[in-house]
This record gives C-alpha cells, sequence and structure tokens, in this order.
C-alpha cells in the first residue's frame, strides 16, 4: 500500500512594531495582526495632527470583523476590498463634518492568505515583501509621482529616491471620491517571510539591510530591529513593520500516533 503524504497547513508567525520616528510628534501609522483570521495590515495616515492618525485608525477598524477562514478567499478578498471602499466614503465624511474638508487619508497594504495562496491588496506607497530563497521581491507597486515615472521610463530607480517628488502618492483611502484598490495574487510556501511596512522603513533602511536582518536576526526580533535601524538612520517619519514567517505546523496527535 503507497504511503499517504500529508500536507499540513502552515503555521503563520507574526511580530510587528511601529515608532513615532525621530521628529514627528504624533504616530500617524496604525497596524494591525490578526493571525487567526490570516489578515496583516499596514495603514500610514496623512493630513497632519489629529488628521492622519484618524484616518489609519478608521482604516484598520473598518477591517477589524474580518470573516473567520472558513471563508472562501474570494469572499475574504470581496470584504477587504468592500470595506476599504465603504472606508473611503467614512473618511470624506469625516472630512467634510469635523474637519471643513481638509484633506486626510491612509496609505494602506493588507497580506491576505488562505491555504498556500496570499493576496496583496493596497493604495499608496506602503509596501509588501516576500523574502524566498534570500531574494526579497515587492509584491506592491508603490502609487507615487515617482514610480509612474520610473514604469514610463522617465527615471531610473536610482534617481528616484533623490527625487524631489518622492513623498508625492497618487492614490490613498479618503483622498478622493472614488478609491481602487490594486490585488496581486501569488503562491506561499514553508520558509516565506512577508514583510509589511509604510514608507518610513524603506526611506531610511536600504534594501540590503532589511535582507541582512532577515537572514541573520530572530525573526521573532526583526520587528523590533528594523525599527531600531530606521530610528539610527534618523527616520523624520514614522516606522511600522510587520513580520509574518510561514513555519511548519505540529502534526496532530492522531498523525503522530501513525
Amino acid at each position: 500500500m503507497p504511503e499517504i503524504t500529508i500536507r499540513r497547513p502552515i503555521f503563520w508567525e507574526t511580530s510587528q512594531a511601529s515608532h513615532v520616528g525621530t521628529v514627528r510628534d504624533v504616530n500617524e501609522d496604525s497596524i494591525m495582526s490578526l493571525p487567526s483570521q490570516k489578515l496583516w495590515v499596514v495603514a500610514d495616515g496623512m493630513g497632519g495632527y489629529e488628521a492622519g492618525n484618524v484616518a489609519s485608525r478608521m482604516v484598520i477598524q473598518a477591517l477589524e470583523m474580518m470573516p473567520s477562514d472558513q471563508t472562501s478567499l474570494t469572499e475574504l478578498v470581496d470584504y477587504v476590498e468592500d470595506s476599504l471602499i465603504a472606508v473611503n466614503q467614512r473618511i470624506l465624511e469625516y472630512s467634510k463634518v469635523m474637519l471643513d474638508g481638509r484633506t486626510l487619508g491612509s496609505t494602506v497594504v493588507a497580506l491576505v492568505i488562505k491555504g498556500r495562496v496570499g493576496i496583496c491588496l493596497w493604495a499608496g506607497d506602503s509596501r509588501l515583501y516576500r523574502f524566498r530563497h534570500k531574494q526579497l521581491e515587492q509584491l506592491s507597486r508603490d502609487h507615487s509621482e515617482v514610480e509612474e515615472q520610473i514604469q514610463q521610463g522617465l527615471i531610473s530607480a536610482e534617481e528616484a529616491s533623490n527625487h524631489p517628488e518622492s513623498n508625492v502618492i497618487t492614490r490613498a483611502i479618503g483622498a478622493d471620491s472614488e478609491i481602487y484598490i490594486d490585488i496581486n495574487a501569488f503562491s506561499t510556501q514553508v520558509g516565506d517571510v512577508f514583510l509589511l511596512c509604510s514608507d518610513g522603513l524603506y526611506n531610511t533602511v536600504s534594501k540590503e539591510n532589511i535582507m541582512f536582518a532577515l537572514l541573520t536576526i530572530p525573526s521573532d526580533q526583526v520587528a523590533d530591529y528594523l525599527i531600531q535601524a530606521a530610528l539610527d538612520n534618523g527616520a523624520d517619519d514614522n516606522v511600522s513593520v510587520i513580520l509574518v514567517k510561514g513555519v511548519k505546523s505540529k502534526p496532530s496527535a492522531s498523525e503522530s500516533a501513525t
């Protein structure tokens, strides 16, 4: 009788950290990890004191009631997308009533995992990376002026880092009456490390230093390490990091007994 191979689910270890940085008085970033629901979110607010932090919190609150893991992947993705579209309108209404129409909003990047499939949903320039086989790959694409110029071949990636419009984003939750959420699907496997972050991280910590941390620092300490690296480099913006690592789940008692 041939042996039966049991493909056990992946267990996703999570660590996270967020810091106001070295210059600002208020942390306008908001983060959320729901490992049991396999949902992780980083939101980076904009609009200044008592505005950007309100917007990012509203984004997180809109996603806190994630359905159970029994829901299909399509339903989970629809839930996240619909929630972000709905909170876009709520932020616009809040601005009109409470802030006399002042512009506020939030970028967002969300990771949803179902089985061996991951989904990234995002608006703005908060990012999702996947670290696999010692390679760091960006799975989101910035909605920003410089990214559009890179895609059009007008500037190089090296020129973008010092571009005068490097902080100008072209899409955010709450910024316009209509919001379009980009979606990217990809595989997941044991050993994958997913990194969600606000721009405060990648603008102050190089890709090489991020990879060094992922290769050499214990996974439960990487988030704190990267925050400290950003602070050591000046971190004139808020900095947020969520680390999600796939490890082998333990066999059940019945499997162990066979």
